[in-house]
């Protein structure tokens, strides 16, 4: 797929440039070429601050750290939730997909040494 340029702006009005696959027509051509802020040349411009783009990955990062906390008898001291995020000019924040799939990595740790303190504890 052929790369270009989009700019994205922070709610502060700071504009910064990111590689993106070129976006597809929309119907109420809602994606627009416009002179970049930093170089003159021409970029399109992202539908979304870049805040406003994350925000809508909150809950689902929110939601995979929830449902893997519920389900554990034994809390872990550390989850680790691993996902990519890919910037699209007319979606904003996307989760990046490797062969069709959308990945997300989760490693769970428990400190060995609490879980001994623990058994300690128990057997007194």
């Amino acid at each position: 797929m052929t790369k270009e340029l989009a700019q994205f702006k922070l709610e502060d009005g700071t504009a910064f440039l990111v590689e993106v696959d070129r976006p597809q027509p929309t119907r109420n051509g809602s994606i627009q070429r416009v002179a970049s802020v930093n170089s003159g040349q021409m970029v399109y411009q992202a539908s979304q601050t870049l805040e406003q783009a994350l925000d809508s990955v909150q809950p689902v990062v929110a939601t995979v750290l929830s449902r893997m906390k519920a389900g554990l008898t034994t809390p872990a001291d550390e989850i680790e939730v691993t996902f990519g995020l890919k910037l699209a000019a007319e979606a904003g924040v996307v989760f990046g997909s490797v062969g069709g799939e959308v990945t997300f990595e989760v490693k769970l740790k428990w400190a060995k040494e609490q879980a001994q303190a623990t058994s300690e504890a128990d057997d007194v």
